[in-house]
């Protein structure tokens, strides 16, 4: 007898990505070894101390470097890639419900900071 899949959405799964993406995945292995935590003290003076909370450092350097890794250069672009990869949202600390940031919350950070965090994280390297 032939069998017939039929998709049927559920309203709850168990489900949790750490499960899904493998031990091997070149962003799992990256997430395990990139420490980013100095970013939130080289980052802090670019914030205020009231308003809407913006995007966490740490996810917005990641982004950067999945877009790089990944040769993406539209911001639209990324978050729809980003969105679709499991390893990806694994290595950027986000779950399969969450909603990712708006791009142009990408691009308006990265006027606010890249060039200025770019030159402390390279005086940092060395």
């Amino acid at each position: 007898m032939q069998g017939k899949k039929v998709y049927q959405e559920q309203l709850f799964n168990s489900f949790q990505l750490s499960e899904r993406v493998p031990v091997t995945d070149f962003y799992r292995r990256l997430k395990e070894s990139l420490h980013l935590d100095f970013l939130y003290d080289l980052t802090r003076g670019f914030y205020g101390s009231s308003g809407q909370k913006s995007i966490d450092p740490v996810v917005f350097f990641k982004l950067c470097l999945v877009g790089y890794l990944e040769n993406i250069i539209s911001d639209r672009k990324l978050i729809e890639h980003c969105s679709m990869r499991l390893d990806i949202l694994y290595f950027i600390g986000y779950d399969i419900d969450e909603e990712l940031p708006w791009h142009s919350t990408i691009s308006r950070t990265r006027q606010l900071f890249l060039e200025e965090l770019s030159r402390l994280c390279c005086a940092q390297a060395y």
